[in-house]
């Protein structure tokens, strides 16, 4: 998740950076940024336990969906791949790219493999779509051509679909919590929605979720480090007492229950499980097209702008506000995409939790040597993890939501051209859920009302070609007519 700031440099940035106390100390560069061993250490447990819900968080997304031919992927699996691509790509970044911005499995990028690649081709086939995306960006990056697709999206369009992202992800933590739920076709109504199971709230289940929401965003008001980490944590335990001496008929797909072990080998089984071009065939070229490039945009923008709101917390910008080593860092970056893909984890990137980390006085890559090794140390505790009921974690969607949502300030309501496409992309995603469908309805709004007033010119030639195929994507099915494909 990403939040873009202006480009800052610290009030704590020094002016004279003493002598490098040892190797470790000069590869990092740490003395040199102004900070110490003991201010990365703390700042690598900081970020990890702001950020390792994730661990939680990503397996249920990914587990609670089905693939084309109604496969769901293993829970332990799932705990094992997020934990293993987030230990390497965090320490990578550490390491290549020297900053202290940790990696693991996007959300929102996760909700579109979930709940969009998934139901049109097998796992592997969804894994695979994340491999190209992560190869095309590492490629755009080596070609320059990354800057120039940023810039060819209207700011405020970005943050739209940031935005949109956000309530769709929330939504999805009212349905999978049971807060939400569809009215059955039999009920003859018009309402597609309704409040708990029968338009009301009935259940435990439903009430450790309530309360974890409650929960949440009491911590969050009060900015509380590790806020989202904390409600899980807390209403596993609460979920768990209330199972053991209340008769719970379901919890779903996951029963808080102690485990027979808190220890155990991790599952490498959906390691490398990935067909790189199976979603063509199982989607159609077309689909497939809009699918990658649907990731490429989530995940393009919100890396880049956690990467400069990061280093420019750390005072870390140069004069001209770039991020040191940008290129090194992009590249990584986008690696981070094919090792989620490549591990079933989903696309992996840089996470804006890392300023918990910044805040606690990392500076370097050193810090991430320690997140890093604490998301190694969890991939031994899969029986703990997988005891968390999804209603103890659906609080923490709808956090990330509220979270994301705060990007809606940034747009200019007064301003038609930029205001209804903004619109159309926020409203769409969640009621079609479909996060493509928010984007295309957004793109096609901008690029119809800049040429209704006149302005066709001012928009980017790459934005017509994509809103070009995003016209063709809705229009399938009378485009497939006339062409008599069906």
């Amino acid at each position: 998740m990403s939040e873009t700031k202006d480009p800052q440099q610290a009030a704590d940035r020094p002016t004279s950076a003493p002598p490098a106390a040892n190797g470790v100390d000069r590869f990092f560069r740490i003395s040199e940024r102004g900070s110490g061993f003991g201010r990365e250490i703390r700042g690598g447990f900081a970020t990890f336990f702001t950020m390792a819900y994730i661990l939680v968080l990503n397996p249920i997304i990914l587990g609670s969906a089905k693939d084309k031919f109604g496969h769901q992927l293993d829970t332990g699996q799932l705990v094992t791949a997020t934990a293993l691509v987030a230990c390497v790509m965090t320490i990578i970044m550490g390491v290549g790219g020297n900053l202290p911005l940790a990696i693991a499995a996007g959300l929102g990028l996760n909700a579109v493999v979930a709940f969009q690649l998934a139901p049109l081709m097998s796992w592997p086939d969804a894994m695979g779509l994340v491999v190209l995306e992560g190869i095309l960006i590492c490629v755009l990056v080596l070609t320059g051509l990354r800057e120039a697709i940023m810039n060819a999206i209207p700011h405020q369009l970005k943050q739209a679909i940031g935005v949109g992202i956000g309530l769709f992800i929330a939504f999805i933590g009212f349905v999978d919590a049971g807060f939400v739920s569809r009215i059955p076709d039999a009920a003859n109504t018009t309402v597609p929605v309704q409040l708990g199971a029968v338009g009301r709230l009935t259940g435990w289940p439903v009430l450790v979720f309530s309360l974890g929401v409650l929960l949440t965003i009491a911590l969050l008001a009060r900015k509380v480090k590790g806020a989202i980490l904390i409600s899980i944590v807390t209403m596993t335990v609460v979920a768990i007492v209330i199972n053991a001496i209340a008769d719970v008929k379901s919890w779903g797909l996951t029963t808080p229950k102690l485990p027979d072990k808190i220890v155990a080998a991790p599952d490498f089984g959906l390691i490398g499980h990935f067909s790189l071009f199976g979603g063509f065939a199982k989607a159609g070229i077309l689909t497939a097209v809009l699918l990658v490039f649907t990731l490429i945009l989530s995940d393009f923008f919100d890396a880049m702008g956690t990467i400069v709101g990061i280093s420019a917390e750390a005072g870390l910008l140069d004069e001209r506000g770039q991020v040191p080593g940008i290129g090194r860092v992009l590249f990584i970056d986008g690696a981070a995409a094919v090792a989620g893909g490549l591990g079933s984890a989903s696309s992996n990137t840089a996470y804006i939790e890392s300023a918990a980390g910044v805040g606690e006085g990392a500076r370097t890559g050193f810090a991430n040597l320690i997140t890093g090794g604490l998301f190694g140390l969890a991939l031994f505790l899969t029986p703990l993890l997988t005891i968390v009921p999804l209603q103890a974690a659906a609080p923490a969607l709808i956090a990330v939501g509220f979270l994301m949502m705060t990007h809606v300030k940034h747009i200019d309501w007064d301003r038609y051209e930029i205001a209804i496409p903004a619109f159309l992309t926020i409203a769409v995603m969640p009621f079609t859920y479909s996060i493509t469908d928010g984007i295309g309805a957004g793109f096609l709004a901008y690029v119809l009302i800049k040429t209704v007033l006149g302005k066709a010119r001012d928009v980017h030639w790459l934005l017509w070609g994509v809103s070009a195929l995003f016209l063709v994507y809705f229009a399938i099915d009378p485009v497939e007519q006339i062409l008599g494909v069906k």
